[in-house]
């Protein structure tokens, strides 16, 4: 057991607070150290981060990461996985994740987390600027599934949808004219 977490849930609550934490400080060895780069209990030599790289689809052991970002296709293997990550790292000037709606289910050495992903987040300043540039609000919904390792619980797979929210003029658009 890693510090005052107590049982599996606590345990998956801290490394989900930690993934977003990390996302927030732009630190990508903190997102990296967080996501499953083995295979846990195989029985088998672990493979190397770049066989996990190599990865194009499952080979069958279930244990292969995946992620899907908003509006993105899926993203199959460790490398992929992080690549997308360090790509949105450096193009993000600000994020920060205000999760509602967690909620934790462990069965075994799985854990899935739903949340409510409410993401506020800047660009880099316009031309000549010393400021963040414009700050955009995104509701998006995520599911985050965890492998319990011998390092602790570490993200298997991440998929993120955005909500739909529906406007007042968008209400009548079903009314003929």
């Amino acid at each position: 057991m890693t510090g005052t977490a107590r049982t599996d849930v606590e345990q998956v609550e801290l490394a989900n607070t930690a993934f977003y934490e990390a996302l927030e400080r732009g630190d990508f060895d903190k997102v990296s150290e967080l996501w499953l780069d083995s295979a846990p209990d195989s029985g088998a030599e672990a493979p190397t981060a770049d066989d996990i790289a190599d990865e194009s689809t499952d080979d069958g052991d279930g244990d292969a990461v995946s992620c899907v970002h908003p509006g993105w296709p899926v993203l199959t293997g460790r490398g992929e996985v992080l690549r997308s990550y360090a790509l949105i790292m450096a193009n993000t000037e600000y994020i920060q994740f205000f999760l509602t709606d967690l909620k934790v289910g462990v069965a075994g050495d799985t854990a899935l987390v739903t949340c409510t992903e409410n993401i506020l987040s800047g660009g880099p300043p316009p031309e000549g600027g010393g400021e963040l540039g414009p700050l955009v609000g995104q509701l998006v919904v995520a599911t985050n599934v965890f492998r319990r390792t011998p390092d602790g619980w570490k993200l298997w797979s991440h998929h993120a949808s955005p909500v739909l929210a529906e406007t007042d003029d968008e209400e009548g658009d079903e009314t003929p004219s």
